[in-house]
Formats: C-alpha cells, structure tokens, sequence
C-alpha cells in the first residue's frame, strides 16, 4: 500500500513539515505501507493519484496547483473513493474551491499563540482516538474555523476553549473529525503544528489511526 504525503505551500510554510515527513515516513515503514512525499504538483494526475490509497497533505497552504486540471484529479480521485488525510495547516488550503472545503471539512480561520491546552475526546469509537485518554493535554496551535463542521462531519476531538487563552468558536470547539461525504474516506486533524508534536507516541498513533481511516484498513 501506497501513501502521498503532499506539502506543498504558497502562504505560510510551517517549520514541522519537514519533521511530519520523517514521521509519516517511519510509521510507513512499521506498519507495512509505503510513504511518497512531494511537493511537485506534477503528482496531481489521475493517472499518478491511482497508485495511492490515500492523499495526506500535510500542513499544506494557499493552491495545490498552477493547473486547474490538479483540482479535477483530486476531486475524481476522492469521489472514485480515495481516501483523503488533512493534517494541520491543510485546512488552510484552497479558499476558493468549493470541494476542497467540503473534503478538508472547514477552513482555517484564526489561532492565538501556541501554548498548553486540553483536548477532550468526542468519540473513542475510532482508530485515530481510541488509544487517547478522556481528556488528552499537550501543547499546539489551536485553530478556530470560519464554520464549526459538526453538522456535515463526524467529530472526534475538540479543544476546551477553558484551557487556553484566544479561542473564538466557544463551547463547541472541533478540531479532528471524518466523513465520507464525497465519496472516499476523509479525515482531519489540526494537530501538528509544532516539530516537537511529530516525536509524541500519542499524536503518531492518531495519525496513523487516521491515515487507517482514510484507507479503509
């Protein structure tokens, strides 16, 4: 099995990227699939997209692709049902494009300053959550969104806003969740941001429970 993990970036470019590839890439290696990594748009082909079981865009930013015809491969990919993962800044990709922002979910709003802060677990019922304790406290960039997704999503995590200072989406605070709206599996997850997160037992073992999700594994 064959995983992409995509970063390329046109806005902000996150510092972790290059530590959440060597991450991904070593959970590949113990748990019996193969990572890609790029940032060469080229790989947005149908042709190329089919070889993959999933597409991870790891803290992706601004467009995927120059080519309007990259769109059309990811949207054909997805809703011939390829699995899709969105790991952190991913959600702050493609704000113009309609399918993006139903596959990712919701789009990047606004965070405070990185700082400690609880995670309560909405649903233990999947592979992503089910190793992490009721409330999972670590330190992160808590993203707010422009919309709360939970009435088109399936909400695993949210963050209490009580904990940290700066949040602005109030009681109901998503930040990973999955569906299977468009066709194949999609998960996303806001956790990521800092290098340190990608050497943490318990953000790894959620990230390959999503990565299982997407997959169908």
């Amino acid at each position: 099995m064959r995983i992409l993990v995509y970063s390329r970036t046109t806005g902000f470019r996150h510092e972790s990227i290059p530590a959440g590839v060597a991450a991904l890439t070593a959970l590949g290696r113990g748990h019996g699939f193969e990572v890609v990594a790029t940032e060469d748009p080229a790989v947005l082909t149908p042709d190329e997209l089919a070889g993959f079981a999933a597409v991870t865009f790891l803290s992706t930013s601004g467009t995927i692709s120059d080519d309007p015809a990259a769109r059309a491969a990811l949207e054909g990919y997805v809703r011939a049902g390829g699995g899709y993962v969105g790991i952190h800044g991913a959600s702050t990709t493609e704000y113009d494009w309609p399918f993006y922002g139903a596959l990712v979910g919701a789009w990047f709003d606004q965070h405070p300053a990185v700082q400690p802060g609880r995670i309560v677990v909405a649903d233990h019922d999947h592979p992503a959550t089910a190793h992490l304790p009721a409330v999972w406290e670590r330190t992160d960039e808590w993203y707010d969104f422009r919309t709360n997704p939970r009435p088109s999503v399936r909400v695993l995590l949210r963050v209490d806003e009580t904990s940290y200072e700066g949040g602005r989406m109030g009681a109901d605070h998503p930040i990973a969740w999955c569906h299977e709206n468009l066709g194949g599996r999609s998960f996303y997850t806001a956790v990521g941001h800092t290098v340190e997160s990608y050497e943490e037992p318990a953000v790894l073992a959620h990230l390959l429970g999503g990565i299982r999700y997407a997959t169908g594994g």
